[in-house]
């Protein structure tokens, strides 16, 4: 897949608006993908949460503290096709 995330709005509810660079676009459910320990345990004030925006050198959206999210797993999500299958990399002999 490997399409960038190129604009994030935040929404109640955990949600995000997410554009990727291919113009498909959709709403994510954080709260469905992440639980609020570790890392995200500051995503769960609403205001941090709301702090999201993209970083277009990892070319998927982060906040403040350094969480991020994988932009494969969040374009798969938003436009229902399913995550590439990785194979067994070739040996090299």
């Amino acid at each position: 897949m490997l399409k960038d995330v190129v604009a994030v709005k935040p929404l109640d509810g955990y949600k995000l608006h997410l554009t990727f660079e291919d113009e498909a676009e959709g709403i994510v459910d954080v709260a469905q993908l992440v639980e609020f320990t570790g890392i995200f345990e500051p995503l769960a004030d609403a205001a941090f949460f709301a702090q999201v925006t993209v970083n277009s050198d990892l070319g998927t959206i982060y906040w403040p503290n350094g969480a991020d999210l994988d932009p494969d797993v969040l374009y798969s999500l938003v436009t229902e096709q399913p995550l590439p299958q990785f194979t067994e990399l070739a040996k090299i002999p």
